[in-house]
């Protein structure tokens, strides 16, 4: 296949923000401030429904500070503007962000209350109630306790400057297939409410676009990469749902879809119906805003987890059946898309021209050929040399960089497609690699292996139990990495999910279904990246001879496409690390070699040969 047959139609490389527009909307905002009596306001990246991707009418932290990552918050002060942001993002804030106006804080290390503590002794700091959770508040709130400083909920002051902001969204909903869900819409609510009632809980508020898709089969197009609906819902304790959102997105299938035990409202009856509950109403504090709170009136609230939360995050066997077959789909595009580069790097090395966009334009070429691709699961990330450092890089016409002989690529994607979600990372090399990247390659390579190899008690461990794991191979030669080992993984929903982590701070223990990405990295600032991802599925370990009987659990891989061996120091391996590479390599030649063309079935047969 000729990928230039078919044209990029999903993935832009605009230039959204950039640093210069920071200062004067800055003073609008600081004008906004004035007007309304306090002296700071918050603006956090989050949307009223409190996902982590949003519509391009919530893009407020990108439209005030430039900065367009997908976590962080900025804290403006009279003298200050905070821009906070976790590891996977401090190269990037320095890049997008006016340093003269705005200042980059290192979060959690550094904290909103703490630091508004310190930078204002006294005054009123306001917030979009809708755009916060009770957990969060809570914390600034402890923090700010017996200063000068204090909190107050106050209409959005971003919206009040920002003249052009973008229509809400209007996409179309949909209807999710009860052959791919596994399991009907009714069942749900059905066992949910049944924990309700176990709970003494009349009710329950489900604001995460996501849990709202699952909980009720369907699915959206309001945010971009995320096929989700904006919406709230509350869910009672016989199973009835009372959904508020557009009505104009829900044709007259959906609507039958739904069935009787789901009425549909506008949002705007969201929070009269939320005063007008009684008893006890289940609200989580780490995902509801806390206006949820304050709407709910005489009911009681009772704190716990978004109910879908965890159902959710333990897939159906049809649901483990369709993401199988789509990361087949994807893995063929994807190792069609290697063979591809192949050639075009030997073409670099003869002077040819490439770049950061072409490379993204081929792999969105090799998808959208597929003929099932939904949509991209998100932007596709191409860091060559020194962009390959930056985390959650978003190439742009501005930022595109001509790949150049030595080059390692870092090339994180992904496919919505509707049977499921895929998210793949591959470091590539365009020549002879340096000797430091092939070590630091190898021991993420280590890490990698180790996840997927590890059997572990199915006694409650969670990922924070498992995530040392990835790092040692590093840890053991000073190196790390800022983030996470592994995020949870949708079906035909969001790429990131929660609430299962391989993480430091993730206290879920995992359980069989759930899905999660495996991919440590390591990133020279100014030089290099790497980062190898495959998905895997929480499954029962079998027994190994001569064990105990103890039940274990243990991952098993979803995705299949070889990894660079150019890039691998094969004496630094174990023995048992090369086996499981040669026959992971195996099994991708077995998979996916009928999946391709002849020539990128030879391609393949020399990429997967034992190491």
């Amino acid at each position: 296949m000729n990928v230039r047959e078919v044209p990029p139609v999903l993935q832009s490389f605009d230039v959204t923000a950039t640093p210069e527009q920071g200062p004067p909307r800055l003073a609008a905002l600081r004008a906004a401030m004035a007007a309304e009596g306090v002296q700071g306001f918050i603006v956090p990246r989050a949307d009223a429904h409190q996902g982590e991707y949003v519509a391009a009418s919530d893009e407020r932290l990108g439209w005030l500070t430039g900065f367009t990552g997908s976590a962080g918050f900025c804290v403006v002060l009279p003298g200050a503007a905070g821009v906070f942001v976790d590891g996977r993002y401090r190269v990037q804030v320095r890049a997008q962000v006016d340093l003269r106006a705005f200042t980059p804080l290192d979060y959690p290390e550094t904290k909103a209350g703490p630091w508004i503590a310190a930078n204002l002794a006294e005054g009123v700091v306001g917030y979009d109630p809708w755009l916060h959770t009770p957990e969060e508040i809570a914390a600034i709130e402890a923090a700010l306790a017996g200063k000068g400083a204090s909190l107050r909920p106050v209409a959005n002051l971003v919206d009040r400057v920002w003249t052009d902001r973008p229509v809400p969204p209007q996409g179309a909903a949909m209807i999710h297939d009860l052959a791919l869900a596994g399991e009907t819409a009714e069942a749900k609510r059905a066992r949910l409410a049944e924990g309700l009632r176990a709970a003494g809980q009349r009710a329950a508020v489900i604001t995460l676009p996501d849990s709202l898709c699952w909980l009720l089969n369907i699915r959206g197009a309001d945010v971009p990469r995320n096929p989700v609906l904006h919406g709230f819902a509350i869910l009672h304790d016989d199973g009835r749902v009372d959904l508020f959102a557009e009505p104009a997105k829900f044709d007259a299938a959906l609507r039958a879809h739904l069935g009787n035990g789901v009425a549909l409202h506008p949002p705007a009856g969201f929070v009269g119906a939320l005063g007008a509950l009684g008893g006890a109403v289940r609200v989580d504090r780490a995902t509801a805003p806390v206006a949820v709170v304050h709407a709910l009136g005489a009911a009681t609230v009772a704190w716990g987890d978004d109910p879908c939360r965890l159902p959710k995050a333990c897939k159906t066997e049809a649901e483990i059946a369709g993401t199988r077959a789509a990361h087949l789909r994807d893995g063929a595009a994807v190792c069609a898309f290697l063979a591809w580069m192949a050639g075009r790097a030997a073409e670099v090395l003869g002077g040819a021209v490439l770049t950061e966009i072409d490379v993204v334009r081929g792999l969105e070429g090799f998808r959208v050929a597929t003929g099932a691709l939904h949509d991209l699961s998100f932007e596709t990330i191409c860091g060559a040399g020194p962009n390959g450092a930056i985390m959650h890089y978003r190439v742009t016409e501005a930022t595109n960089r001509r790949i150049l002989p030595g080059d390692l690529i870092v090339v994180d994607s992904g496919g919505q497609y509707r049977d499921g979600t895929t998210d793949i990372t591959r470091t590539l090399v365009v020549g002879t690699p340096a000797p430091e990247a092939v070590a630091a390659f190898t021991r993420v390579l280590q890490g990698m292996i180790a996840i997927s190899r590890l059997r572990w008690p199915d006694k409650g461990l969670a990922g924070r139990d498992l995530d040392a794991i990835a790092r040692y191979p590093l840890w053991l030669a000073g190196q790390d990495y800022d983030h996470g080992t592994g995020h949870g993984v949708g079906v035909f929903l969001s790429v990131h999910e929660g609430p299962q982590r391989l993480s430091r701070i993730s206290e879920v223990p995992l359980r069989p279904g759930m899905m999660l990405s495996n991919e440590p990295g390591y990133y020279r600032e100014g030089a290099f990246g790497i980062r190898i991802e495959n998905l895997v599925a929480v499954i029962r370990a079998p027994e190994v001879a001569g064990g105990d009987a103890r039940p274990m659990l243990a991952f098993e891989t979803l995705t299949w496409a070889p990894i660079e061996r150019r890039l691998i120091l094969p004496a630094m391996l174990s023995p048992g690390e090369r086996a499981w590479l040669d026959a992971y390599h195996a099994e991708v030649e077995a998979r996916i070699g009928p999946r391709l063309s002849a020539p990128a079935r030879a391609w393949l047969a020399r990429a997967c040969a034992p190491i």
